[in-house]
């Protein structure tokens, strides 16, 4: 069987150049060569742009490592302030455990305080029952009240008076007595006499009054050092609630018994007298007395505060300061002829003198010729007080 065969064709060079093209791209390190020539070409174009990538990527970096401080920063802020509520906290919760603690601890010996008073109480009605019985069998009459009941003796805390038993001996050192009180003891003693029928007081079926002495040397005591009642109350053997009623009793004694008898305005013999020495102290005629306000500091109270506050002694001791004013007048012997007690710290001193009896006194007409006007009733350039009669 014959087949026809077509005409032969022939490859012409560019069908052959064709071919090798394909061939070559098939190849695979031709295909690298090229691709390293392109990046070479590549290369040449982008070294201009090197030097400006490399910065980019070094602000890049920077600013990236700021962020990641404040990050941290933050982290760190956060962490602390977690710490420190969780440390606030468990201290708040221990001082309220502590506060718990404490108060169980205080009920727990009251209590326990409040059975052995009884106990004690439940002891001394059994005594008294007992020698009670013992008096009706030997036939002597016990002693009852009006009811007809057996009394008791309260329960009283046993304290010490060693140290005012020792003060009290006659054998006593003056010195150290006259640096306590502040005064000597024929002082005290004639304090004493003086104010013996005021502060007098009875002894009863349950306790024995306190003497004259005792009562008037805790009130000196207070007044002379400043004690607090608690100290007080440990040195004379005498509760603390005592001291306190003792101190306002002898005040109060003091105040409408020696205050009223020898806190007096010299007479004109005795004025006389005093405006000769102050002649012979100062060279200054018709001295009739020294004048002086000073404060005395108090603590802060409930009603008119601002009224008391001492404006003066705050800005000095840098704390907030309330007072009274004290302003006195003495003569050529520092004897007080006239005392102002009581206005309100933020008052000044001529405000004080204004509200005072010598004032009055003055406005009277009873003080002409006795004070020099200048020198010891006017210190207030601002403020010109009328006491024309002083002249």
């Amino acid at each position: 069987m014959e087949t026809e065969i077509g005409p032969v064709q022939f490859l012409t060079q560019e069908d052959y150049s064709h071919l090798y093209n394909l061939f070559s791209d098939a190849d695979p390190n031709k295909r690298k060569r090229n691709q390293k020539e392109e990046n070479q070409g590549q290369n040449g174009n982008n070294n201009n742009n090197s030097s400006s990538d490399n910065l980019n990527d070094l602000l890049a970096s920077l600013i990236v490592l700021d962020e990641e401080e404040a990050r941290e920063e933050r982290s760190r802020i956060i962490d602390s302030e977690q710490h420190h509520a969780m440390f606030n906290a468990a201290l708040d919760n221990q001082a309220r455990a502590m506060n718990s603690y404490k108060a169980q601890l205080e009920a727990h010996y009251d209590e326990v305080d409040h059975k052995v008073v009884k106990k004690a109480r439940l002891a001394a009605v059994a005594a008294a029952a007992a020698a009670a019985a013992t008096t009706t069998t030997t036939g002597s009459i016990p002693v009852r009240s009006q009811t007809g009941s057996v009394q008791r003796r309260l329960w009283v805390k046993d304290r010490s008076k060693d140290w005012w038993e020792r003060i009290s001996r006659d054998d006593f050192p003056e010195e150290e007595f006259r640096r306590w009180f502040r005064m000597s003891r024929a002082t005290f003693d004639a304090i004493c006499d003086e104010l013996d029928a005021a502060v007098t007081k009875k002894n009863t079926m349950l306790r024995e009054a306190i003497p004259v002495r005792q009562r008037v040397a805790v009130c000196i005591w207070r007044l002379a050092t400043g004690d607090p009642l608690r100290l007080v109350s440990k040195r004379f053997g005498l509760g603390i609630s005592t001291c306190h009623k003792l101190v306002l009793e002898v005040c109060g004694a003091i105040r409408s018994v020696l205050m009223a008898k020898y806190l007096k305005w010299p007479s004109e013999e005795r004025m006389k007298r005093v405006k000769e020495d102050f002649e012979g102290i100062s060279g200054i005629k018709n001295i009739g007395g020294a004048m002086y306000t000073t404060h005395v500091p108090i603590i802060a109270p409930k009603m008119s505060v601002s009224a008391y506050f001492n404006k003066r002694q705050t800005e000095r001791k840098q704390r907030t300061s309330y007072s009274i004013t004290v302003q006195g007048v003495v003569d050529s012997k520092g004897i007080f002829t006239d005392v102002c007690i009581g206005w309100p710290g933020s008052m000044g001193d001529e405000e004080v003198l204004e509200k005072s009896a010598l004032y009055e006194r003055a406005s009277r007409g009873s003080l002409r010729g006795h004070f020099q006007l200048k020198l010891f009733l006017i210190n207030d350039a601002k403020k010109q007080l009328p006491l024309s009669n002083l002249k």
